[in-house]
Parts: structure tokens; sequence; C-alpha cells
């Protein structure tokens, strides 16, 4: 089988999301099994990394055994022989290291958000299309198994018609007083690109069309509940974004369902993500890596409760669990693979600039929703 190398710019590499899961585990396992399957071919990633750190570039360089790398993005652009680019940098520069990278003739491949608005994400758009380049967005949640599981019974007709859904996220991050803070402290400012809703809620665009079909318009309220905060280096600021979201969700279907996403709530649910759909046939419930039923058939007759005595039911005993669907892929790797065979191959791809412009619009939907105080519609936005 022929081998078709191809150059591949990693803008963050340094980064948690660009050094361990994009780099260890997508694209370093595709190059240690000798590329991978394309319609052309076999597909092998060559990459370059690009940093600010350059020891931690050299040591995660040297740990995957890569020749290429630099702390000069200007010089990494300029290479003709690497012609994609992908971005997990910060959030704040992502508009102008995609516009340099369109600018430099390459193909994008992006982290989300893709832009902080809808407007931005359709400029990229415009002038990726201009040049005649390719475009992807990061759209991973849709991959992991329990999902995955939840797709196959929509896929199926397992629910009938929808009637519902929850969509819940999230867990207690720290503060940074009595115990460090467990994520970054740019996601809890303005100017950094912080805010739960633009960092989560790209995701659950695409999780809950993908799954249950387009969303027609959402009401939501946002709130900071922990106002002030300590950051890596121990120095407390403000925080003005907010960290915990609820929305009201109405699909084209007619369906209604919420979102409620949090980084001030304990855990008490059966996995960080839980997202459960209820149908005439049936309900199903899904985490990350699980998922259970409840068929129709399944359902017992609740009458009602008793305010004088606990009746010690056991509601989760009529549910059943999915059972899995063999190995699993990581999410990352899928996008991965996705994508380039998309460039190499011209195969198609749901979850190009567009979809993840589509991401975005959730959020922003969202935030307007908060400002204006009524429903947002969420119309389809093109290049």
């Amino acid at each position: 089988m022929s081998v078709k190398e191809i150059g591949i710019i990693l803008h963050g590499a340094t980064g948690r999301i660009g050094a361990t899961q994009h780099l260890a585990n997508a694209l370093a396992p595709i190059r240690a099994e000798g590329g991978m399957h394309g319609n052309s071919g076999c597909i092998m990633p060559r990459l370059l990394l690009v940093g600010r750190n350059a020891t931690r570039l050299a040591d995660i360089a040297h740990r995957h055994g890569i020749a290429d790398w630099t702390v000069d993005l200007d010089e990494a652009l300029a290479r003709p022989d690497f012609p994609i680019f992908f971005d997990a940098a910060a959030t704040e520069q992502r508009v102008a290291t995609l516009s340099k990278a369109i600018a430099a003739g390459k193909h994008i491949y992006s982290e989300k958000p893709v832009a902080p608005t809808v407007a931005e994400g359709v400029k990229l758009l415009r002038a990726a299309k201009a040049r005649g380049l390719k475009t992807g967005a990061v759209e991973d949640k849709i991959y992991l198994p329990g999902l995955q599981k939840m797709k196959g019974l929509t896929a199926n007709n397992f629910f009938g018609r929808v009637t519902g859904f929850q969509l819940e996220f999230g867990w207690w991050v720290f503060d940074g007083n009595e115990r460090p803070s467990q994520r970054p402290s740019w996601n809890y400012k303005r100017n950094t690109g912080g805010g739960l809703t633009l960092d989560m809620y790209p995701h659950w665009r695409y999780v809950i069309e993908g799954i249950l079909g387009p969303i027609r318009r959402v009401v939501a309220a946002m709130k900071t509940m922990i106002p002030e905060r300590r950051d890596e280096a121990g120095t407390s600021y403000p925080v003005d974004v907010e960290d915990t979201s609820r929305t009201l969700v109405e699909l084209e279907s007619g369906a209604v369902g919420t979102i409620i996403c949090s980084w001030a709530t304990r855990v008490r649910r059966d996995d960080l993500l839980s997202f459960q759909v209820d149908g005439t046939h049936g309900s199903a419930i899904a985490g990350l890596h699980r998922c259970w039923i409840q068929s129709a058939a399944d359902t017992p007759t609740i009458q009602h409760f008793n305010p004088g005595r606990d009746l010690g039911i056991d509601y989760r005993a009529d549910w059943n669990e999915v059972a899995d669907q063999g190995n699993h892929i990581n999410p990352y790797r899928v996008g991965w693979e996705n994508f380039l065979r998309h460039v190499i191959d011209d195969a198609p791809l749901a979850s190009d600039l567009t979809a993840g412009i589509r991401d975005v619009q959730l959020a922003e939907a969202c935030y307007r929703s908060v400002d204006e105080g009524k429903w947002i519609s969420l119309e389809i936005k093109s290049g």
C-alpha cells in the first residue's frame, strides 16, 4: 500500500489538550501504528510542534520521536511541507491565529470554540473558502462510548416520539483557597476567553443535535456562584464570567429539554456527564461510557407517592444496561482520522468550520437570552 505523508503544524502542543488528547491519544498512536487507512492509501502524519516553552516542547518532541518543533509560529507557517494547521492554544488568540494560518494557505482544524462569536467565525469560513482550503472543528464528545450507544438507540427508533431530555454536566471546582483549583484561571476571566457557556455549550450543541435533531430556540439563566478565586501563582482575582448556566431548549421536533451546567455543584449522579432522553417507546440515560435503557414494556406503574413513609422503591431496578459495542477508538483520534481523510481523499466531513460556527451559535444565543431576557431562535448561519 502506498504511503501518503501529510505535514501537520500542532499549535499549542504543550497545553493539556494539545499534548495529551491530540498528540498522545490521537496522532502519536496513528504514527506508531504506521499510519491510518485512507481511500488513496496509507496516511502518515508528520508533525511540527509549536508552543511557547522551548524546554517543554523539546521534551514532548523527544518523548514521541518528533524531529520538528519551534517556538516561532511564523516560522512554522512559512513551511510549505506542512499544509495543515491545528490550533489548541489560547482561546482569546484563536481568531488571529487561524487568520494567519489561512493567509498562509493552510487547511485548518481547530479546537473549540472556533471563534468567540458567530460573526468572527463566519469571517474565518469565508476567508478559508476564498482560498479553497479545507476546514474542521473538534467535536469529540459525540464519539464517547456512552453517547455512541445513545445515538445508536435513536438510529433504531428506540425512543419513538421524543418527549423530552436533560443534559447535566459539571462538578465542584475549588477556588484555590482550601485546595488548588482543578481548572486553569483563564476559564474564569472574560479577557482570556473564559466563561462556562462559551467553554462547554459548543459541545452540547453537536451532542444534542447529533442525537435528537436541530435546536429551534433557547432561553437561559447564568450566574457567577464563586465570585473570587486564586490563580496558579496563588494571587486572588475576581471572576467576571459565569460558572453556572441553566438553559431550556426547544427542538425543531417540538420536544423540550434542559441543559444544567456548573463548576459549583457536587456530583451525585451516575457520571460527570448525564444525558437522559425520554420518548413514547422508552427512555435512556447515558454517561461518558455507559448507557441504560427502560422500554415502555419495562416501565413500572407509578400511581402516587406516600408523604407518610418511604416506600423503599429502587427506581433503577427496571433499567437495563446497553451492551458495549466492541473496542472504542479515542474520540480525538476519530476526529483526526475524519479530518485527514477529508483533506487527502475529499471524504465528507460533518464537523467542518460551519459546524464549529453552529456550536458557537448555541453559546451566543444563550448569552443573548440572558442579556435580553427572552427566548432566542437559532437561525442557520452559513458562509
